[in-house]
């Protein structure tokens, strides 16, 4: 079966940058599972798995403009240390969560006061060229119950 729009798709992957560098991969035993065609995934990921079927292998690579956007200078917020999601103690570099209008972000630690911090609002790989080796364990079709929660769901899938 080809992966297509309403496509369930589990599949492995490791991301690395540029430099090769490994940024996260799926542990060995745990497939990732997402359903195509609902923006669960980078726009440059899921088109290239248009098509594509369990068993493949493969390389993609994904611009910023397909990822996670080019960095916006400037973007920093400064927000109370309590709305800071993720661990008890924040140095710079360190990546938390907030909640805003949009929903949860990603936010990169830029300066820690005692009450407020500073933070970068950009995507932690914002304006990175991201390269995926992908390999295909399954794809089936999406329930209805997972269309219309648009997500996927039992094994590997994630809740929002």
């Amino acid at each position: 079966m080809q992966i297509a729009k309403n496509s369930v798709v589990q599949l492995h992957y490791v991301l690395s940058d540029e430099q090769g560098q490994t940024i996260e991969r799926t542990p060995s035993d745990q497939p990732i599972a997402y359903l195509q065609g609902h923006n669960n995934m980078i726009p440059g990921f899921e088109k290239a798995m248009e098509g594509k079927q369990a068993g493949d292998k493969l390389s993609v690579t994904v611009t910023p403009e397909e990822g996670y956007g080019q960095r916006i200078e400037g973007s920093v917020q400064r927000v109370p240390v309590k709305h800071l999601q993720g661990a008890k103690v924040w140095k710079k570099g360190m990546i938390g969560f907030v909640q805003t209008e949009q929903g949860e972000r990603q936010v990169t630690v830029v300066k820690v006061g005692r009450f407020m911090v500073d933070v970068d609002t950009n995507h932690p790989l914002a304006g990175k060229t991201l390269n995926f080796d992908v390999e295909i364990v399954n794809v089936r079709a999406a329930t209805q119950d997972e269309i219309s929660h648009r997500h996927a769901h039992g094994d590997g899938g994630h809740h929002h």
